[in-house]
């Protein structure tokens, strides 16, 4: 018996989802495409929400940002929670192995007492302040509107959490259990602590979710982490207590990562309307100066009589990276 083995081609009657199709044509999409455009729930609520009965439980008049099309503000990185989730997990690994090296050989021992110090100072009391960053970005979240931009909000207000674990683990490593509670009680009373803790309370009761946005993850990331995890860990490095940048590798390879997405929210928002760019540019200048004050006790503690220069410098990169956005700071 003979057989004759052919192929054929059977043309699929749709590539993708209709409204993706509708976006960017009849054509195999990524899932990324098809995790988020046009996801955002925009008909047949089940009520009004009590506590504001003018708004809709999603509505596009929670912020004071004007967008003709939210899903403008994708993200650069193309994160669903499957791509997500892997490039968290190969992070995970790289931590976890360089917090067990340090723990394994010891190698906190070896760190300069004045180093682990300032490690302890300045690192572990910041987990309040990840905690803070995980609650702006859940409300980002939670009231934002449009997929593309609450989706990676999301993803951010857990990288929150992720950042406040490796700092209590930096500091039981340092110092075990005891270093949280003093830390706890720094953040809670300490003067070095209260500007900032201040700073961060008063972000928590903003309403404007956009707001949130530039004064979270613009301004006080972008001031903060450039301090903390470039200038202090190369001090660290400098010093003696290269086993502290080691258990901050996640925060370093996270900010980097992180401020391109930001940055790609801002340029476009920012891009959209003339009135966009003036709201977030007052708004940055808004929130720019309560984080330099609430940094500059951190700093003084960290780099002593280097901190002045080493905060204009922060500065100055911030006032750059923000020029290249097209605000006007």
């Amino acid at each position: 018996m003979e057989i004759d083995l052919r192929t054929v081609a059977i043309k699929p009657l749709r590539h993708t989802f209709d409204n993706i199709a509708r976006r960017f044509g009849d054509k195999p999409a990524s899932r990324y495409q098809e995790g988020t455009y046009d996801i955002q729930q925009t008909d047949i609520f089940h009520y009004r929400p009590m506590w504001e009965p003018e708004l809709q439980l999603f509505d596009k008049r929670r912020t004071k940002v004007q967008m003709k099309d939210w899903y403008a503000l994708k993200d650069p990185r193309q994160f669903y929670y499957g791509a997500w989730t892997i490039a968290r997990s190969r992070q995970q690994d790289a931590a976890d192995s360089c917090f067990a090296m340090i723990e394994d050989r010891g190698l906190a021992e070896m760190i300069p007492a004045d180093q682990k110090q300032i490690a302890l100072d300045i690192l572990v009391p910041m987990r309040h302040v990840e905690w803070g960053g995980n609650m702006g970005n859940s409300f980002i979240s939670a009231y934002g509107y449009g997929t593309a931009i609450t989706q990676p909000c999301l993803y951010h207000a857990m990288d929150h959490l992720a950042v406040a674990q490796y700092l209590t683990r930096i500091g039981l490593v340092l110092d075990g259990p005891e270093a949280l509670d003093t830390a706890k009680e720094a953040w809670m009373s300490e003067a070095l602590w209260q500007p900032m803790r201040c700073h961060v309370e008063n972000i928590l009761v903003v309403q404007d979710w956009f707001e949130i946005f530039v004064a979270q993850n613009l301004v006080l990331e972008g001031l903060s982490y450039p301090l903390l995890y470039d200038y202090l860990d190369g001090e660290f490095s400098a010093k003696g207590g290269t086993a502290i940048s080691m258990m901050t590798r996640f925060m370093s390879e996270w900010a980097t990562e992180t401020a391109k997405w930001v940055d790609a929210q801002i340029k476009v928002a920012a891009a959209e309307l003339p009135e966009n760019k003036a709201l977030i540019s007052d708004w940055v200048k808004q929130y720019r100066a309560p984080v330099l004050e609430a940094l500059v006790p951190i700093a003084n503690r960290a780099f002593g009589d280097k901190s002045e220069s080493v905060l204009a410098e922060v500065t100055a990169q911030f006032s750059a990276r923000c020029a290249k956005l097209g605000l006007s700071v």
